[in-house]
């Protein structure tokens, strides 16, 4: 609680330097202390549900995930390119790729906690959790999100890692993840004009902007390149101790869209330097091993299970996040956690992490058929 409390303040001041005195994003520092104080109180209404009983109907929480996951294709707005939202009254806007990260937590938790410890079976585990990852996995490339996509797959490769799976699975499904990404790389170096004209044609070129800047940035027009290019300048004129709280609106960050969301960590290299980026990742590892603590010494298989998915969640957001932002991974939608303004990643950030107090509050020994 104290290290959400100390991410909380860092939020707000980070949201306020970079919103401050920006008429299209009014009092986004105030809001951000309304999303934190909503969040605390689902932190405790979490902690005081015994999350077993959440378990017992997991499936009704995934079925109601995909549902929405649909619903967006004929109620969500486009919004950059993608049908990811719906507005809400108040100016709100509801994000269910996001709730869905947790149900395929819960599911997965569930499916393996069948094998009490003994090794993942294919037919009987790998398989099932596979296609639960998968379904929603489609779903929302379909919108299309990269981002949140391809955190569901990290979510289930942490879970089936901790999960005693089989070694030989193991190099089985990393052969196939090398040699998928591979064959695309190779694929999209060489058909590299007929993609891009392809999807020109339908209007669709957000993903190949993306992809081709990452993979081949020589390639990538000046527009296309600018975000990634425009970011490593701001986060690398912070230096050592950074150009001070709110003394760091360069000529760089205006041409960094989402300062206060997605690309929030430019503010964090360009006001606090090095020093304040090494800070803010040290209580991110402090967050963490915490997590793992907690799902160390958890009785119930499946409590551990969710906090790990939990945790692998928050790793490869961090990772993505900052990674994009500093070149070494592709530019995509995903939210620094706890840091990143915005209301259903928050709320997403909070209810898990109530989750894993529940996880702790509800320890006692039993039968994992009671």
């Amino acid at each position: 609680m104290l290290i959400l409390v100390v991410l909380m303040t860092f939020s707000t001041l980070l949201v306020r330097s970079a919103t401050y005195g920006n008429p299209l994003y009014p009092h986004y520092d105030l809001k951000t202390l309304i999303f934190f104080g909503i969040g605390f109180v689902v932190i405790v209404l979490m902690t005081l549900i015994d999350y077993r009983l959440l378990l017992k109907i997991w499936y009704v929480w995934y079925i109601l995930g995909l549902v929405l996951l649909v619903l967006v294709f004929e109620f969500a707005p486009i919004t950059n390119g993608a049908r990811s939202w719906f507005e809400l009254p108040g100016g709100l806007r509801f994000q269910p790729a996001e709730v869905m990260k947790l149900f395929l937590i819960m599911a997965i938790a569930s499916i393996m906690g069948r094998r009490q410890g003994d090794p993942l079976q294919i037919r009987t585990d790998v398989v099932y959790v596979v296609l639960a990852t998968l379904v929603p996995f489609v779903l929302v490339m379909m919108q299309p999100d990269l981002g949140n996509a391809v955190i569901y797959i990290f979510i289930m490769i942490g879970m089936l890692w901790i999960g005693n799976i089989r070694y030989t699975y193991v190099l089985i499904g990393l052969a196939l993840v090398v040699g998928g990404i591979l064959l695309f790389v190779s694929l999209f170096s060489t058909y590299n004009d007929e993609i891009r004209d392809y999807l020109a044609s339908k209007n669709k070129t957000h993903w190949f902007q993306r992809i081709n800047t990452y993979i081949h940035p020589e390639l990538a027009s000046d527009d296309e390149s600018r975000q990634s290019r425009y970011a490593q300048i701001a986060i690398g004129s912070g230096g050592l101790t950074g150009d001070g709280y709110m003394q760091g609106d360069s000529k760089q960050r205006k041409f960094i869209p989402y300062t206060y969301s997605d690309s929030i960590f430019v503010v964090v290299g360009e006001e606090f330097g090095f020093q304040g980026s090494a800070l803010l990742l040290l209580i991110y590892f402090l967050f963490i091993y915490r997590m793992i603590i907690i799902a160390y010494q958890c009785y119930d298989l499946r409590g551990s299970f969710i906090i790990i998915g939990i945790a692998s969640m928050m790793v490869f957001q961090i990772f993505e996040n900052i990674g994009m932002m500093i070149g070494i991974m592709p530019i995509t939608g995903i939210t620094l956690p706890f840091i990143s303004y915005g209301g259903t990643s928050v709320m997403l950030n909070m209810a898990s992490i109530g989750l894993i107090f529940s996880i702790r509050a509800h320890q006692e020994k039993y039968e994992l058929n009671d």
